[in-house]
């Protein structure tokens, strides 16, 4: 199973509008991706789980997907979390 380790770059960590983002960008893929940080490993298309993980600034987390696709999928949501999210004009994933 493919997986990426990746900093947060958004100045508020992984909350509110960068949270909605990349939960945007994850149910787009075409493979169900996870993320995890610490202990706990949520499905990256649910904004209350992303939420939950408390992700601050610079924090690390690591995605992982499985299936045709997963590569390319991880690729871009890498270069979204690592991308300031809160900027006016994010990254498209």
């Amino acid at each position: 199973m493919p997986e990426r380790t990746v900093t947060v770059g958004s100045t508020s960590g992984l909350h509110a509008r960068p949270a909605k983002l990349f939960v945007q960008a994850a149910a787009k893929q075409p493979v169900k991706v996870t993320i995890t940080a610490g202990e706990r490993t949520v499905d990256a298309r649910s904004m209350l789980g992303v939420l939950s993980l408390g992700v601050n600034t610079g924090g690390t987390v690591t995605l992982a997907a499985e299936g045709e696709g997963a590569d390319a999928a991880l690729d871009t949501l890498v270069t979204l979390l690592e991308s300031d999210l809160d900027a006016e004009t994010p990254v498209d994933a």
